[in-house]
């Protein structure tokens, strides 16, 4: 039995005999010789046949036994001749639209409805390869800082952390709900590990339908103990994001050339404005006024971004100083102006992609916090235990992996880079 050979690796066995196995992507019949081409996991494969051979509808699961040619014009440099086709499964239906044309000849919604095959196309399948060595280069930077991964639950009995909307749940007839983040657990867990990160689902219930929010999305979480202040967090964010470049360019070449992108590169240290500092040039230069609103709009993000491109040669933008009123209660003011917190939001291309900063750790801090915003303590009862037994001085971040790669690969809407996105109309397939 020969070994199976993978579609990339066919020039390393040109004079030797090889089993290819994957699906036909596209045929092509001349008029004394016909041209298959396979696709498996790793790209496509010329097989070359003189003789005539059964019709085989495109997406046909084959295996092909032949020798490898050289041949400078097949993908790869190398065909396959002389093929003994083997079909393992046959496709009932079409796709929804040809899979082998360079250009995705499908609407959004379309590739939504039809995902599992629609993602077999080439180009739609890169920002998820995309995706994937991110997350793995998000993991190896945090590893080598000492970091432990996690997994917390995602079904949690109060739904009380940064009053987003929630999901409920029936819990063996117990209410509960969808976690909307790891925050108290990271949190809880800087007491046990110092260093810790996740990455897992998020459930947010907010009824946003535009091209930048989902219902369900992957949430890259990170809380690290011992720190400063903010900054110390913006320093292993800034770590963690150029391990994340540095492993898509690592792994996912591939993908990377056939979207045409280049990565933009990281700064050892990416650029910061203040909160303050960030309306008063808002007011300057784009005729509005945002001086005394407590958040960005995102046409403010936009110009933000094109600014930090035109003076600091930046695509990437640290926002820090947030008002208060605009963040979670257990986020740190600044001491020096405690009207604005120690937190930041890291713009990317000209929209926020991360927030962060440094929380509260001492009982009694978080104890006055809840008093200051009339909110009963009693629903954070399990939540504010953590900080009855030490806590050191701490902060984190969370890191949207769909918009991460939205940003990077230039996809107009986020639903392009979910793998089978939830939002307020989907929730199949």
């Amino acid at each position: 039995m020969i070994s199976r050979v993978l579609a990339a690796d066919l020039p390393q066995h040109v004079g030797g005999r090889v089993r290819l196995a994957g699906w036909l992507h596209r045929r092509r019949d001349l008029k004394s010789v016909s041209f298959l081409v396979l696709r498996d996991r790793s790209g496509l494969a010329q097989i070359v046949l003189r003789e005539p051979v059964p019709a085989l509808a495109e997406e046909t699961v084959i295996a092909v036994t032949g020798t490898v040619a050289a041949n400078a014009q097949a993908p790869g440099g190398a065909e396959v001749t002389g093929p003994e086709i083997e079909v393992l499964s046959a496709p009932v239906a079409p796709p929804p639209f040809d899979l082998y044309r360079p250009v995705v000849g499908g609407t959004l919604p379309t590739v939504l409805d039809h995902a599992p095959v629609a993602l077999r196309h080439p180009r739609l399948r890169a920002p998820f390869e995309i995706a994937a060595a991110g997350v793995a280069g998000f993991r190896a930077a945090l590893d080598g800082l000492g970091f432990v991964e996690t997994s917390t639950p995602k079904i949690v009995a109060s739904a009380t952390e940064s009053g987003a909307n929630v999901f409920g749940i029936d819990y063996f007839g117990a209410p509960a709900f969808l976690a909307q983040s790891p925050q108290f657990f990271k949190q809880a867990l800087v007491g046990v590990f110092e260093r810790v990160y996740e990455v897992g689902p998020v459930f947010r219930a907010e009824p946003h339908d535009t091209a930048r929010h989902l219902a369900q999305y992957t949430s890259l979480d990170a809380e690290l103990g011992f720190v400063t202040d903010h900054r110390d967090v913006m320093a292993v964010l800034t770590v963690a994001v150029a391990g994340m470049h540095a492993a898509a360019a690592e792994r996912a070449g591939a993908a990377l050339d056939l979207l045409g992108l280049t990565l933009p590169p990281v700064p050892e240290e990416i650029p910061s404005i203040h909160f303050a500092d960030a309306q008063e040039l808002l007011a300057r230069h784009t005729g509005e006024d945002p001086r005394g609103e407590p958040d960005l709009a995102p046409a403010h993000e936009r110009w933000l971004g094109e600014w930090a491109r035109r003076e600091h040669g930046s695509e990437f933008l640290f926002v820090t100083g947030y008002p208060m009123v605009k963040r979670p209660f257990y986020t740190h003011p600044d001491p020096s102006a405690p009207e604005f917190s120690q937190s930041f939001d890291l713009l990317f291309r000209g929209m926020e992609l991360v927030t962060g900063g440094r929380r509260l750790h001492r009982h009694e801090d978080y104890v006055a916090a809840l008093a200051a915003r009339g909110e009963d303590p009693a629903p954070y009862a399990g939540y504010l235990a953590a900080f009855a037994h030490g806590m050191p001085p701490h902060g984190g971040f969370a890191l949207g992996l769909e918009r991460w790669t939205a940003r990077l690969t230039g996809a107009a809407n986020v639903r392009q880079t979910t793998l089978f996105p939830r939002d307020l109309h989907r929730l199949t397939p």
